[in-house]
Formats: structure tokens, C-alpha cells, sequence
């Protein structure tokens, strides 16, 4: 074995990846740097997902990346925008040409005694086997599995005549006009896939077996537009990133204070545009507002198709597939061309690697996280990782500036190992997504590394505090230890 060699190592080349690789190639032109990625193509998730109408569910002022800001009055972008942005980024910045496709990292061992972490990989088109070493190695792989979707066993399935795909890996050449169309689920994706289709299939209708939050917003930023005419584009888009900033935190912060007035609000704003056609049970969650993600919506476009009927949302659970579609518990029947099961994402750390130290295996659900970013007892490692309840960016952008600091820090000192180390009387068995109850969440907790009960092995979600942590904390305390 005879690995490349390289200073850093990034695991992915998807948002954050891409982000990190800019950043720590801006600060140390000097050192070598190299992206492993899986896909043929940069983007991540951006290049999985091709269902109908993929898109943001975030305002794209936050979620482009702060170093580059988003110059487009388009609030929730398309996924192909999306994607084009991080290629304009990666090549911008030149770290397009550090990137090795078609790679699955599956071990990542670190010696102390070589003070280097080897990699071994499997090019997948060729079946080659190849090897990669480093000193610092952060993943940005992210937290689910790109091979497969969440996909719970329906009773009669079997039974089922039509159609059925999952969005996670949508046929390029499957035909919905005309038909009619079941999609399962309530989240991010159905209720972009519903209106998203409504126009061109014969009827459309979105099954849940519990409703969840959504929120319109506007589809293009109309303030930004008319600053333009008068200010240059970097302050009229500080100002659109730092005002949608505030809105974001602010929805969060009364969610949690006030949930009863927050809950309340919300469900007025759906009842203005849905009158009193749609049944209000279909858009009213048995759960605090950001127990679990809030959905957005551009211009109500959700609301529009289920008000004119081309679309309709069925609160219920499934009994039975049957040859023609769905029976539900309540015995009304669904017809169906084609079912949709949008039933979520799997967890999956690493990208399903497998990480050890000196040849002994590591599982995450047995280290805490130290400051959101690097995992305990693990050496030169870190897991950028965003929120759950901001746009995924805000957070990997001030996790790619710490690792910056930190870097910066050891070669100022002549380190060149880091640690972070605690002992367990801070460790909690909750998750670093513990906090919410998404389903998706809730079935993987247990990959997921734990966090603490204090500083700085508690996971904040809150911007502010994390802005402190990440930017201006020093890098040297009790806990990081250097050699």
C-alpha cells in the first residue's frame, strides 16, 4: 500500500464540503488539499435529487454561503440552481480541480505512532481499491444515506399495480400526465412535490398520517429588488441575509417562548388562504411549532392547488395497498396511477464508514461532540455539521472559519495533533439532534454522536451563541489538547 498523501482531506463535495475546501484553501494556499467524493459530480444532495419541483425550503440569502453571496431576488431556488451555484463556487475559488470522483471512503484509520490518518477507497465504476493519507480529516458527508430513502413496509404492497418510486431516486423518464397520483407524507418533500405536479396530472392527492407546519413565503424578495436600483449588490444583500436572519430567529425563539400564540398565528396565516373549503385538521400538527422543522412554501403555492381542487390532503392512516391504490383505516379508498412514498431520509453517519483509531473501531454514539464540530477522543478529525432549525450553511460556514482558527493556531505553535478530551460526568444520552422529533431523527438517534449537558459539549441551535463559539472563543481551553 503506497497512499497519496495530502495535508487535509474533505469527505464530500457537496455544500458544506465545497464551502470548507474554499475556506481552508484561501487561508493555507500552502498546504495540499484533496475532496473525496462519491458522486460523478459536485453538488451532494443537490445531484441526488431530481424529483418534481426540487428545491430549497430555506431562503436562499442564508443558506448560500457567506463568503459568496446569493445575487438572485429568488427566494427558494430550484435544485439545479442550487447545484450550479456550488460548481460556480468550487471553480471561483479553485478547489474544483482538488476534487476525486466516484470514490466510497470505506475505513478511515488513524496511528498515532505515524500521526496520519490512511484512507482506503473504492473507485466504483473501475471496482480499483485505493488508498489516501492525511493529517487533518473532516468529514462533510453530511447525515443520511444516499443509497436509499426511508422506505416503512405497507401492508398488501405486494398487491400494488401502478407505479411506485420514491423521491429520493426518481425515474428520469416516468410520465405522471394524466394519471393519478398518491403521494405519502407530509414533509418538505410532498409539499413541494404536490403543487409541483398538480398541473399536469389528472388529480393529485397528499396523504399524512399527521399534519405538519407550513408557511408561505414569497417566492422572489421584492425589497431586495428595488434596493438594487439604488445600492451595490454586496449591501443590499448583507442587508436581505442579515433581515431574513432576524425573521428566521425570530419564528424559532416565539415558537419556543409563546407556542400556543406562535402555533396559533401560524394556522391563521393557512385558514386566510385555504377559507373555509379545506378542512383546518389536514394543516393542524398535534405538536409544538419546531418540535420538528417548519415547512415552507413559495407564494402559497401548496394552498392554491388544494383550494382549486386539483390537489386535495387526506389525514388518515393506511390500512391496506391494494391493486388500484390505498384503502385507509377509515375504509375510503384512494385510486392511484402512481404512489409517491415520501416517507423521509435514512441516517447514516459517514457516509457509512468505518472509523478507527490504531485498528480499534469507533461508533459516534459513544463520543460527545466538542463545540458542534470535533468529536471526542478522536485526533485531528471534525464532523461539519450544520442546524437543524437554521439553513444548513449558516452554521458549516463558521464551522470551516473554527477549523481555520484552529489550524492557524497549531501552526503558529508547532502542534500538530488536536484532541478534545472530557471526562463523563458532562455526558447526557442525548443526541446532537435530540431536541427535535422529526421521525427521521428519531429512528437514527442512535448513529448519531451524543452531546453534553454544559459548555462546550452541549449543542446550542442558536446562532448567536454559536457565531461567539466558532469566532471569537479562544482556541485553547481545558478541554482541546494539542501535542
Amino acid at each position: 500500500m503506497n497512499p497519496q498523501h495530502f495535508d487535509i482531506l474533505i469527505v464530500g463535495a457537496g455544500l458544506a464540503g465545497i464551502g470548507t475546501a474554499c475556506q481552508l484553501s484561501q487561508r493555507f494556499p500552502g498546504k495540499s488539499l484533496a475532496l473525496l467524493e462519491r458522486r460523478a459530480a459536485i453538488g451532494g444532495t443537490w445531484d441526488l435529487f431530481t424529483y418534481p419541483g426540487i428545491r430549497s425550503d430555506s431562503d436562499m440569502f442564508t443558506y448560500g454561503y457567506q463568503f459568496r453571496p446569493w445575487h438572485s431576488s429568488t427566494v427558494l431556488a430550484e435544485g439545479a440552481t442550487i447545484r450550479q451555484y456550488i460548481e460556480e463556487t468550487a471553480r471561483e475559488f479553485g478547489v474544483d480541480k482538488k476534487i476525486r470522483f466516484g470514490l466510497k471512503i470505506t475505513q478511515a484509520d488513524w496511528s498515532n505512532d505515524d500521526q496520519l490518518w490512511t484512507l482506503t477507497a473504492q473507485h466504483e465504476t473501475s471496482g480499483e481499491i485505493r488508498h489516501y493519507s492525511c493529517e487533518f480529516l473532516f468529514m462533510c458527508s453530511g447525515y443520511f444515506n444516499h443509497d436509499a430513502g426511508y422506505l416503512p413496509a405497507f401492508p398488501g404492497e405486494d398487491q400494488f399495480r401502478g407505479v411506485r418510486v420514491h423521491p429520493q431516486h426518481w425515474p428520469a423518464d416516468l410520465d405522471y400526465t394524466d394519471k393519478t397520483v398518491v403521494v405519502i407524507g407530509s414533509g418538505a418533500t410532498a409539499v413541494t412535490l404536490v403543487p409541483a405536479m398538480a398541473n399536469q396530472v389528472r388529480h393529485i392527492t397528499m396523504l399524512q398520517r399527521s399534519p405538519s407546519y407550513i408557511v408561505s413565503i414569497p417566492a422572489t424578495d421584492s425589497i431586495t429588488d428595488v434596493l438594487r436600483k439604488f445600492l451595490p449588490d454586496s449591501a443590499v444583500f448583507r442587508f436581505a441575509r442579515q433581515r431574513n436572519l432576524w425573521k428566521m430567529r425570530a419564528l424559532y425563539l416565539a415558537s419556543k417562548r409563546w407556542p400556543t400564540f406562535t402555533r396559533g398565528l401560524i394556522l391563521s396565516l393557512v385558514k386566510k388562504q385555504i377559507g373555509n373549503e379545506v378542512d383546518m385538521k389536514h394543516f393542524s400538527p398535534n405538536y409544538a411549532p419546531w418540535d420538528q422543522r417548519v415547512c415552507a412554501v413559495p407564494d402559497n403555492d401548496l394552498f392554491q392547488v388544494v383550494k382549486s381542487g386539483k390537489a386535495d390532503i387526506v389525514t388518515d392512516q393506511i390500512d391496506t395497498f391494494t391493486q388500484t391504490g390505498i384503502r385507509l383505516k377509515s375504509g375510503q379508498e384512494l385510486q392511484a396511477d402512481i404512489i409517491v412514498t415520501a416517507t423521509g431520509l435514512q441516517v447514516q453517519m459517514l457516509g457509512g464508514m468505518q472509523l478507527s483509531i490504531n485498528g480499534q473501531a469507533q461508533v459516534l454514539k459513544n463520543h460527545l461532540i466538542y463545540k458542534g464540530v470535533l468529536v471526542q477522543n478522536i485526533p485531528n478529525f471534525a464532523y461539519v455539521f450544520g442546524h437543524a432549525n437554521t439553513p444548513w450553511t449558516l452554521k458549516t460556514d463558521m464551522a470551516a472559519s473554527y477549523l481555520c482558527r484552529l489550524l492557524e493556531h497549531m501552526q503558529k505553535n508547532n502542534e500538530t495533533v488536536f484532541v478534545a478530551r472530557t471526562n463523563r460526568e458532562c455526558e447526557t444520552d442525548t443526541s446532537i439532534l435530540g431536541q427535535f422529533s422529526s421521525g427521521y431523527i428519531q429512528r437514527g438517534n442512535d448513529m448519531l454522536p451524543r452531546q453534553g449537558n454544559e459548555y462546550p459539549w452541549q449543542i446550542t441551535h442558536h446562532l448567536g451563541k454559536d457565531k461567539k463559539i466558532f469566532l471569537k472563543d479562544p482556541i485553547e481551553d481545558q478541554w482541546l489538547k494539542f501535542s
